[in-house]
């Protein structure tokens, strides 16, 4: 059964129902989904759900923290293309660290084009782990994917070739490392290749074709070994434009900032009919991230690696219905009459 969704501020209860919905289609590691909302008359709360955390690749939760940021910036647009400010708070009680953000619909704002641009993409955004095009990303759209992580106070980079090669190398050697990790191949396992019926996780049909050891980017098959292999000629793209997404600072706020530049990035990449998927192992080994890290000029904090180019469309990985991770605190008038 639907949990009874109830207007919030000035917000209707569909307005409402829409925006959650909008929320819960975030990106998140092995799509885990780690959140939960609890809605009260006057807002929306955000809090992490640590018990869906995949501890041997995301033990200190950043990568939790990143995918609930950008849920909340899917959360924030679509209040705000209703005409709506959604006044956010990020961590506003420090004796609830799972409380990670509140949204309080206030007063009238129009929303602008761009907002209802990035609106449109939200369900149309989905992580492609296939083979793109070998077509470049021209130079103008990878200012607007700048633009993009600047305007949510975040940064992204893109590598000269020298430095290119040694993220490259860097992905190689994390990748290596976490195979070698029985934890993490065990946890990892439980989290891929599922079958169609699941609501989380990554599904089998999603996983993109199994990687082969000709391959320089694309390493983790998320299929858990039944993509059959690809036919001759259908290969990954030998020069993906690769960018790294990061923060100034490496504060649980500062994470779940930069989740949402992350996500303002991948929406305006689906609006500009890119695709994109993402190189997690490099900043899931602390030693990985740390060389990432000098490799930028060691005053930033990587967060994210990003592959981004043109693919063909593929089918969205399943999410957890809304009663599953939404609760709502009625108004005292529609408690007396016994709704909930």
């Amino acid at each position: 059964m639907n949990p009874h969704i109830l207007p919030i501020g000035s917000l209707t209860a569909d307005q409402v129902r829409k925006a959650l919905l909008a929320a819960i289609a975030a990106p998140s590691l092995c799509n885990s989904q780690p959140w939960r909302f609890h809605c009260t008359p006057s807002v929306i709360e955000l809090h992490a759900d640590r018990s869906r955390t995949i501890h041997a690749a995301d033990p200190e939760h950043r990568e939790l923290v990143l995918a609930c940021g950008a849920a909340l910036l899917n959360l924030r647009l679509t209040i705000r293309v209703t005409g709506v400010h959604p006044d956010v708070r990020i961590l506003p009680d420090r004796t609830q660290p799972d409380l990670l953000a509140t949204v309080r619909p206030a007063g009238p704002r129009p929303a602008t084009p761009l907002d209802h641009a990035l609106v449109a993409a939200i369900p149309r955004r989905h992580t492609n782990r296939r083979p793109f095009l070998p077509s470049p990303v021209p130079t103008p759209l990878r200012s607007q994917l700048r633009q993009a992580a600047e305007a949510e106070r975040g940064w992204l980079a893109f590598l000269d070739q020298p430095r290119l090669a040694v993220l490259q190398n860097l992905v190689h050697r994390a990748h290596q490392a976490q195979l070698a990790d029985e934890a993490f191949v065990a946890e990892w396992r439980q989290w891929i290749g599922r079958d169609g019926d699941t609501r989380d996780g990554v599904p089998a049909r999603t996983s993109g074709p199994r990687p082969e050891p000709q391959d320089e980017w694309v390493l983790r098959d998320y299929s858990a070994g039944q993509a059959a292999r690809r036919v001759a000629g259908k290969d990954f793209e030998p020069e993906p434009l690769i960018c790294v997404l990061g923060s100034f600072q490496d504060s649980p706020a500062a994470q779940l900032q930069a989740g949402l530049a992350m996500q303002r990035v991948l929406l305006t990449a689906t609006g500009g009919g890119l695709s994109s998927s993402f190189l997690s192992q490099v900043v899931e080994v602390p030693t990985a991230r740390a060389d990432l890290r000098a490799l930028l000029g060691g005053g930033l904090w990587p967060q994210a690696v990003l592959r981004i180019g043109y693919g063909s469309p593929v089918p969205a990985t399943p999410r957890r219905p809304l009663e599953d991770v939404v609760t709502c605190e009625p108004t005292p008038a529609h408690a007396s009459h016994g709704h909930g």
